[in-house]
């Protein structure tokens, strides 16, 4: 199986609320795919099916051709995915440095000397050198979603998650974001970002996917993906305050 993940007839249920239904999904090697889609869609339903947070209820997860359905979170990160979170959680009284040298020790068993250097290398490819001394506690909201990546990219992932990581930032403040994500994808790092800013993911990613009532309802390059009808209905709901780039709303 020559993918870097491969979600093959997944299927998730919560009582009589479906979040995948048969859900058929890959992801190549070096990939940067964007996931859209309304509230309640199950793209975060998703992620936690493959960081291993949540378990199918029929279907299997392949990462690298291994099968990880019942690979708890813990091995999964070892293995090689790493994920952000919608809230960042950092360790607030830990300085950003020791937020991710944690990560470095735990995600990706580095010790000693080598942890110290992979940790000032991930914050110097996430912008965050400068601020390796202070406290997580008393960053801003940007510096949170950075640091939020930082300590996913800490863990040595081969496939990055991120999960809404640009919502709530200012325009500027998503461009210095997308400039970060798209440095870490040239690296070679394969990248899956849900995401309701979605001129980012445009500005980003390859290839996007909507997701609506557990299923792909499209699939394919992003323009084309945000001007399909099913999707403007489904997700966007075609209305005038649509967060829209030029190329997609022509």
């Amino acid at each position: 199986m020559n993918q870097l993940l491969h979600l093959e007839d997944v299927t998730k249920s919560f009582g009589r609320v479906t979040v995948a239904k048969d859900l058929t999904l890959s992801v190549s090697p070096g990939e940067a795919l964007g996931i859209v889609g309304p509230n309640g869609a199950g793209k975060s339903s998703l992620f936690a099916m493959i960081s291993g947070d949540l378990r199918p209820d029929s279907g299997a997860v392949w990462f690298e051709g291994r099968d990880v359905t019942d690979v708890p979170p813990h091995a999964r990160t070892r293995a090689g995915i790493g994920r952000t979170y919608q809230v960042p959680r950092p360790f607030e009284h830990l300085t950003v440095f020791e937020n991710v040298l944690v990560c470095g020790y735990q995600g990706a068993a580095l010790k000693g000397k080598e942890a110290w250097q992979h940790t000032m290398g991930v914050l110097e490819r996430t912008g965050l050198a400068d601020l390796a001394n202070t406290p997580a506690g008393r960053l801003g909201l940007l510096q949170r979603k950075r640091l939020e990546v930082a300590r996913a990219v800490g863990t040595n992932p081969r496939l990055l998650l991120l999960d809404e990581v640009a919502g709530g930032l200012t325009e500027p403040e998503v461009l210095e974001l997308v400039t970060m994500v798209k440095q870490l994808h040239a690296e070679g790092l394969g990248i899956v970002w849900i995401e309701h800013v979605v001129h980012a993911l445009v500005k980003t990613v390859g290839r996007m996917v909507c997701l609506a009532g557990g299923d792909v309802v499209a699939n394919g390059d992003p323009t084309q993906v945000l001007a399909d009808p099913k999707v403007r209905e489904l997700y966007l709901g075609g209305g005038p305050e649509t967060d829209l780039p030029e190329e997609a709303a022509s």
